[in-house]
């Protein structure tokens, strides 16, 4: 089949997840469309091994009794058996329902009961351990409590599944905790995904030539439809064995692609500048001379213009002499980064197309299934999250600047819970919570979160996002919660970069390090520089430091690394009143 007649062939018959993965499949290389880490390397699974494995699963599904409408839970971190089951589960018109491995065990159960799910399956004994909930568990890797996969799919038969579905049919259901809340199953239809997934790559060029590594979990929803859109365009996928492992896993796959949230973007953007800055004297004034050869370059190719000869040169100099060597960190041949699952400092976007990265800023939720918005390549604007991709309406609403968002992505509701959905879904319109600007190009700014305006005594709204990014720039600052709703004034907690400063203060545990007036000092001269750019209602009067950075185990963070403001006042009530005195 020639590209142009799979091009119709897409625009004709893509309506489902299954057309999806069939249509991938005869778009993909012949070798190696997902490759996994196993004994020290890369390993590499066919177009034909996928197809073979992923139908065998379907009929080991239907000799379950799994039939269309079925929940299926997956309780794993990326790698191919993940994507197998899904696959596998979408051909008998099942309903994956994917769980964060970092959920708690309670968590864990609440999801499988309110889902209803008839089957799980899970990556090891340590999620094993979450589930007490009698229903058929699956585990990927052995474990004698549970039935292997492999023990699973000899079940199977193979061949083609064929139930009817629909466009409209339910695929998956996405639990989203949100900052406050119980969790909730977001319902998105194969139509959901499908068009989502086509819009992406109308928007943003992904190849058979691409090799992108996917490491943020897959049962975020940014991940998984990227996923989707590369295997569909016949891209390879490399699964990162973890998290912790990204930067080594980097340099095995050398990518050309990489999806991740702002927080990735930002360490590393702080590692760099750590170790420039721990440069002998001359090292790091052409470091910093070379970043910022790299800006000016870069200044015109966001815009899709060609720079003067003084620039290129210059840039071309300041890439071979130090750019160049930063960027073989990340294996060398990366061409795109994406950003998306929260909003991305404006320092941190201009440092890494300094390094001469192509970097996009997008923007979506789980319930838009969920790219709603995304700069494009020579037509990048920093600050902004893009324009809307096709099919999708986004209007800002006059009462008070939220974003609204309609079309084919936005999911059908939340799973039993018609009060919730009728708060969020009205007039054909999903009211996102977020507050946002649409500037005279039909860009989309994002400014801050509905939900998380802080409204002082004296009647002033501060938006606290905005202020807290602005604050987590400095070296020396993990992380930062401003606070002020109901108060006088605003005030902050501050999560001090404790690697760093265990470096510079050796011996120093961190109670003595949180309150080292060298310390406090430095960070009071960083609060004051960001309260200078500032309104005087929104100005930073007094702050804390905290001994310990916020984490989703400890409860302050959701499994997509949003801040629970609720979560951390009330952990740190205590300290939070002496800012009040």
């Amino acid at each position: 089949m020639t590209p142009d007649t799979l091009a119709v062939s897409r625009a004709t018959t893509l309506k489902t997840l299954r057309d999806l993965f069939y249509i991938g499949l005869r778009r993909g290389r012949a070798f190696g469309r997902l490759l996994y880490p196993s004994g020290g390397s890369y390993h590499a699974l066919s177009a034909d091994e996928i197809k073979q494995r992923v139908e065998r699963c379907a009929s080991a599904l239907e000799a379950c009794s799994i039939r269309k409408g079925d929940r299926v839970a997956i309780l794993s971190y990326n790698r191919p058996e993940w994507a197998v089951v899904d696959y596998a589960s979408q051909l008998v018109g099942a309903v994956t329902v994917p769980i964060y491995t970092t959920l708690p065990a309670d968590q864990v159960e609440f999801i499988l009961e309110d889902s209803g799910c008839k089957i799980v399956f899970v990556e090891n004994g340590e999620h094993l351990r979450k589930i007490s909930s009698k229903r058929p568990v699956i585990a990927f890797e052995h474990e004698e409590r549970s039935e292997s996969l492999k023990a699973f799919l000899a079940r199977g038969t193979g061949g083609r599944p064929s139930p009817r579905l629909d466009p409209s049919d339910l695929a998956t259901i996405i639990y989203t905790s949100g900052t406050t809340g119980t969790p909730k199953g977001v319902m998105l239809s194969h139509q959901n995904l499908v068009s989502n997934a086509e819009a992406v790559l109308k928007a943003v060029e992904f190849t058979p030539e691409d090799i992108s590594l996917s490491f943020l979990p897959l049962s975020h929803s940014f991940q998984r439809l990227v996923d989707y859109a590369l295997f569909l365009q016949g891209s390879v996928i490399a699964y990162a064995e973890s998290i912790d492992a990204v930067a080594d896993n980097l340099l095995d796959v050398e990518p050309t692609l990489l999806c991740a949230v702002p927080r990735f973007y930002e360490k590393v953007h702080d590692r760099v500048l750590q170790a420039v800055d721990a440069m002998p004297a001359r090292r790091r004034a052409l470091a910093r001379w070379a970043l910022a050869a790299g800006a000016e370059e870069a200044n015109a190719r966001r815009a899709g213009q060609r720079p003067p000869f003084g620039v290129r040169w210059r840039s071309a100099l300041a890439d071979r002499l130090v750019l160049r060597k930063i960027r073989r960190r990340t294996g060398g041949r990366l061409r795109l980064l994406i950003s998306g699952g929260a909003p991305l400092g404006r320092a941190t976007a201009e440092f890494f197309w300094a390094l001469g990265f192509t970097l996009l800023e997008g923007y979506g939720l789980t319930e838009t299934s969920p790219v709603v918005a995304v700069n494009r390549v020579g037509r990048t604007k920093l600050g902004s999250v893009g324009l809307p991709i096709e099919g999708v309406e986004v209007r800002i609403a006059d009462v008070d600047g939220e974003v609204l968002v309609r079309g084919p992505n936005v999911m059908r509701g939340y799973f039993n819970r018609a009060p919730e959905t009728e708060t969020v879904l009205r007039d054909g319109w999903f009211h996102t919570g977020d507050i946002g600007q649409l500037d005279s190009d039909g860009y989309l700014y994002i400014t801050d979160r509905k939900k998380d305006l802080l409204k002082t005594s004296g009647g002033k709204y501060i938006a606290p996002g905005p202020i807290e990014d602005r604050l987590r720039r400095h070296p020396l600052v993990a992380n930062a919660l401003v606070l002020g709703n109901g108060r006088r004034y605003a005030a902050a907690l501050i999560v001090p970069d404790f690697s760093v400063l265990e470096s510079r203060f050796p011996g120093m545990d961190r109670a003595a390090l949180a309150a080292h007036p060298p310390v406090l000092q430095e960070i009071q001269k960083h609060v004051d520089a960001v309260n200078a750019a500032l309104a005087p209602f929104e100005t930073i009067k007094k702050f804390a430091l905290l001994e310990q950075d916020f984490s989703v185990e400890g409860g302050e963070l959701t499994p997509t690394l949003k801040v629970k403001r609720r979560s951390v006042e009330e952990r740190y009530r205590d300290v939070i009143e002496t800012l009040f005195v």
